[in-house]
């Protein structure tokens, strides 16, 4: 009698087996920036439906092999840009400048969740901080940093009709004085809505690691920051000497 369990006798799905065909070709026939054939010429080569060919593909986006962009087509994709998201125990959310660029800063209706952990009914609007990600000039990842009401001062009338930029870089010189408890961070796979999609540069649905931040003062949630990664292009690393992947599959 065989003792294999279920899973183990279903055979291993067809897509999954041209995602390791795909990657050895890959490897093999294309250079990074080189644009891969259309569908239909894929298909055709290995044998398949177009719906096959095309999980195939979504599954090594998702793992990083492949970019897909408007007007462009698929192209291989370069190796991952590590990104550091260690968290540092006392540091605030105005603390890892470096590559991010500071876009905006306005009043914006935050997502139920971040609401309720700033400790807000659902629909109030709270002042947010956009910034930008960028990695040999390309944008790579978009924040949206909401404050607790009363967390910082205003910015000063100049600075209320300046630029978008000169607002959000005002807020964030005024959070840098805030004594930060601490923090924590939460890293979940998911897919870029119609607005980071744009702003990325990629399609709507394509995978984004997002990076949710708790910043803690005075014994309560007081800044949350959700940024949105784009998962073909970056490694999230967590300090340690060797990069810490994350991948999915």
């Amino acid at each position: 009698m065989s003792t294999s369990s279920p899973a183990r006798q279903q055979s291993e799905p067809k897509y999954w087996h041209l995602k390791t065909v795909l990657a050895q070709a890959l490897d093999t026939e294309f250079s990074v920036g080189q644009t891969l054939p259309n569908e239909r010429e894929l298909a055709a080569r290995f044998g398949v439906a177009r719906a096959t060919l095309r999980q195939a593909l979504d599954q090594l986006e998702l793992e990083g092999r492949l970019q897909r962009r408007r007007g462009v087509g698929t192209t291989v994709a370069p190796p991952r840009v590590g990104v550091d998201v260690s968290p540092g125990r006392h540091a605030g959310p105005a603390a890892e400048g470096g590559a991010w660029e500071a876009v905006d800063c306005a009043g914006s209706v935050p997502a139920a969740a971040v609401a309720r952990d700033l400790g807000l009914p659902a629909g109030r609007p709270v002042r947010t901080v956009h910034r930008v990600l960028l990695a040999e000039g390309q944008p790579v990842a978009t924040e949206q940093l909401y404050l607790s009401p009363g967390l910082v001062p205003a910015p000063g009338a100049a600075q209320e009709r300046g630029p978008g930029p000169e607002r959000a870089r005002a807020v964030l010189d005024r959070l840098r004085t805030v004594p930060w408890d601490g923090q924590d961070r939460a890293v979940e796979l998911g897919s870029a809505g119609a607005e980071d999609a744009r702003l990325l540069d990629r399609l709507p649905g394509s995978p984004v690691l997002i990076v949710t931040t708790r910043y803690t003062a005075a014994g309560r949630t007081a800044a949350v920051a959700v940024a949105t990664y784009r998962a073909d292009t970056c490694r999230l690393t967590f300090g340690d000497r060797e990069a810490l992947t994350l991948t999915a599959g």
